[in-house]
């Protein structure tokens, strides 16, 4: 028997319900704000993600899934190197939604010069070859905006706002979140921060992992990130770029804050907060659900340099990005249902093979009408028939019996209180509709 890869789940009933919940919420709230729904493929060019990413995170080192076709695959067993494969050979699987938005934005101008900014959000699977745990799957799936075109520090603290307010509609306890954000620099501070980080962390390298030591050569930033307790520990003392930031860095960090200041949002600055992809220029932020176990529960921030490194011209981008299936965690450990009840139904039933036919034309006829509609498909007597609504929590059943049938009458059944009337089979969807309002 086939059976799901090991790290992944299957999306259906209550659980199903949750993520399109989700989705709804997104498609609400930040419709209001402006925002398009946009879909990427999942498999893209390798370079997407490394250019985006970077090669020294753990995502483009150890997670990323590669894919080759399978006229490609004994080629790559035979000569044990993908060195001779084309750009467009070398594929993986979606590991984040950034890279890719961005990569579309870039390949279909979406943000032509002098053009307002493109707004974009999406909800779709990614994929990273993690070990599998709680809240950590190797399928997993996110919420994310993208906001491209827009260097005012206002666009920073309204997707924060936005990011806030999506959880609060989700059923957070806003007291129980905590907001953490910091500032990372841009490309006229951070290289002479970072020199100033790795010659700390080789000043330090005995008591540092060997990912870390390596990190120290490709993106020493990267080290504040490190799960190894040792290494936490140690850079903990290391340089903090709040000290390290150029005037323009500085003020664009202090207008983030005013604004959420202004707009009554709780915050904490995080100095060590550098989150996990090299992309990110400037404001970071991350959000946690105190007590729930998960770690973070989403986060995101400003990448003023993505576009260029996907082959586009300078354009500032800022953006977020939540978990789904940490949040489902985080909301049940608030005693918070997201997936709420089963669905309703109205119930067709029909008494004898003669009234098939009559079954047939009322359920496309309720159906038509937008209502949600079962029936019997398998010959059940009329008492199993109104057991099986009551297993699919109908309200209503609609009875078609042969004396109703002869009489163009339905019988319309409360399923609750056992009430029944009878109406004009003519009539029978607006009828139904009345009572279900």
């Amino acid at each position: 028997m086939g059976q799901k890869v090991q790290g992944t789940e299957d999306l259906y009933g209550g659980y199903m319900r949750a993520w399109q919940r989700m989705q709804d919420t997104a498609r609400e709230l930040f419709g209001a704000y402006g925002f398009d729904a946009i879909e990427t493929p999942a498999i893209e060019q390798v370079d997407t993600f490394v250019h985006g990413i970077g090669e020294s995170t753990d995502v483009v080192r150890k997670e990323m899934f590669r894919v080759v076709s399978g006229a490609l695959f004994g080629d790559l067993l035979e000569k044990g190197t993908e060195a001779g494969l084309k750009p467009r050979q070398r594929m993986a699987m979606r590991p984040e939604g950034t890279a890719g938005v961005v990569r579309a934005a870039v390949e279909n101008n979406f943000v032509p010069q002098g053009a307002a900014p493109a707004k974009l959000w999406y909800a779709e699977a990614m994929f990273r070859g993690e070990r599998p745990q709680k809240g950590r799957l190797r399928q997993f799936h996110q919420v994310g905006v993208e906001w491209l075109g827009a260097p005012d520090a206002a666009a920073d603290a309204e997707c924060i706002i936005m990011l806030m307010e999506y959880f609060k509609r989700l059923g957070f306890d806003p007291s129980k979140l905590r907001l953490y954000i910091n500032s990372m620099g841009d490309g006229a501070c951070r290289p002479a921060y970072r020199d100033k980080v790795k010659a700390f962390i080789l000043d330090h390298k005995d008591e540092m992992c060997e990912d870390c030591l390596e990190r120290a050569e490709i993106n020493p930033l990267r080290a504040f990130d490190c799960k190894n307790p040792r290494c936490h520990e140690v850079m903990a003392d290391a340089p903090l770029v709040n000290d390290h930031l150029c005037g323009d860095c500085a003020e664009h960090y202090a207008q983030v804050k005013k604004y959420l200041d202004e707009a009554g949002i709780a915050y904490t600055e995080d100095p060590t907060l550098v989150r996990g992809l090299d992309y990110y220029t400037r404001t970071v932020f991350e959000v946690e659900c105190e007590g729930s176990g998960v770690g973070a529960i989403g986060g995101g921030g400003r990448y003023d340099g993505l576009m260029e490194l996907e082959g586009g011209k300078p354009t500032p981008g800022i953006g977020f990005a939540v978990g789904f299936e940490r949040i489902a965690l985080a909301l049940a450990s608030q005693g918070v249902d997201l997936e709420g009840a089963d669905p309703s139904c109205v119930y067709v039933a029909g008494i004898g093979a003669e009234t098939r036919g009559a079954v047939f034309s009322a359920t496309l006829a309720l159906r038509g009408a937008g209502v949600r509609t079962e029936a019997d498909y398998q010959g059940r007597s009329l008492k199993a028939q109104f057991k099986q609504a009551d297993k699919l929590r109908a309200t209503l059943c609609v009875v078609l019996g042969p004396d109703e049938v002869a009489a163009g009458q339905a019988t319309i059944r409360d399923m609750a209180t056992h009430e029944q009337v009878q109406v004009p089979m003519a009539s029978l969807a607006d009828e139904v509709k009345a009572r279900l309002a």
